[in-house]
């Protein structure tokens, strides 16, 4: 998964007519050390979904923006509108991962 280098990067990408999903954590984060475990599986089921990662460290005025409380958190931006935000305590297994991502089909 690539990880998102620079504001304007984060910018463009979030800015996109197709779904983009960010994955919020930080290189401390254990949970996010599992969650990378099996997301590369969740992310070959959601093709239709360009999939990055954020330090949570490196921006932390955009992860104040987004509410962003706890990590690893998952959110999900169209057309530079924020339309869905898994939180930390949600987002420990690949089911609740995936039922997420599925809720997220009449949004595309």
């Amino acid at each position: 998964m690539e990880r998102i280098q620079t504001e304007k990067q984060y910018e463009d990408l979030i800015n996109r007519d197709g779904l983009t999903v960010i994955k919020y954590d930080a290189t401390w984060c254990p949970d996010c050390k599992t969650l990378d475990k099996f997301l590369p599986d969740i992310m070959a089921k959601h093709s239709d979904k360009e999939f990055y990662a954020m330090d949570v460290e490196q921006f932390e005025d955009i992860t104040s923006k987004n509410d962003v409380r706890g990590i690893p958190s998952l959110l999900v931006y169209k057309n530079g509108e924020k339309l869905a935000h898994l939180h930390s305590k949600f987002a420990k297994t690949p089911a609740e991962i995936s039922e997420y991502l599925e809720t997220l089909e009449s949004k595309k």
